[in-house]
């Protein structure tokens, strides 16, 4: 009796592979671009002091930045103490450190930084009509002026999607303030409040010992929230 032939074999084209030691190469996903981030110092003291240089470190950090760009505006590079003029003189200089940013990055998303008075002129570089920002980012935002008037118009003219990181005793910009022109701006923001920080976030040592919290982890908390408004404001 004749014996029945074997079984033809089953292609194994567009198979899984088998468990036989090789696996099969996961499909990349592709990644989201990391952004260009350029960070304004504030009125007293340049980009290389120690407040802009740690804050530079941990917004790199936090962002995954290809690169944060501080700089000089021009009265006080040099090593000059000149007194710093209106903000509305600074923004063609700050935009053209901007556009060179750009330029060297053209791929990545484009963000916005600045300490106090910076980051008061960065929200007037995020309303010039050729630079795409992807989101601000206002570290203790000078919302009073030298007379004491809040200073809201610019904010209320901004459609850029910005978060407020504020010392909750901070002289230069009351909460209760904020928070009420927050209620009538156009666009997206959020704010962070750093429990006992003065206008450049210093928590006093009182205030630490009594919340059992240290500088570094108020600061911490800050950046996170940072990073989770910048990922939210890339969604939007």
């Amino acid at each position: 009796m004749a014996s029945s032939p074997p079984p033809a074999k089953r292609s194994r084209k567009n198979q899984p592979k088998e468990d036989d030691g090789d696996t099969l190469a996961p499909i990349p996903l592709p990644e989201r671009s990391s952004p260009v981030v350029v960070f304004a110092h504030g009125a007293g003291a340049p980009s290389s002091s120690d407040w802009m240089i740690r804050w530079k470190e941990m917004l790199g950090k936090a962002l995954n930045a290809v690169e944060v760009v501080t700089f000089d505006y021009p009265y006080i590079s040099g090593g000059k103490r000149k007194a710093p003029p209106k903000a509305e003189k600074l923004v063609e200089f700050h935009s053209e450190v901007v556009k060179k940013a750009i330029a060297k990055h053209p791929s990545h998303p484009l963000i916005l930084a600045g300490k106090s008075m910076g980051s008061r002129v960065s929200c007037m570089v995020a309303g010039e009509d050729d630079i795409d920002v992807s989101a601000l980012i206002c570290l203790g935002y000078p919302l009073k002026g030298m007379n004491g008037s809040i200073r809201d118009e610019l904010l209320l003219q901004l459609k850029v999607p910005v978060i407020f990181v504020q010392g909750s005793k901070d002289a230069l910009c009351p909460l209760d303030k904020l928070e009420a022109v927050r209620k009538k701006m156009k666009a997206f923001s959020e704010l962070q409040v750093i429990d006992g920080g003065d206008h450049s976030f210093k928590i006093g040592k009182k205030h630490l010992q009594t919340t059992g919290s240290t500088q570094e982890e108020a600061e911490e908390l800050a950046v996170q929230a940072i990073g989770d408004f910048v990922f939210k404001a890339g969604q939007r």
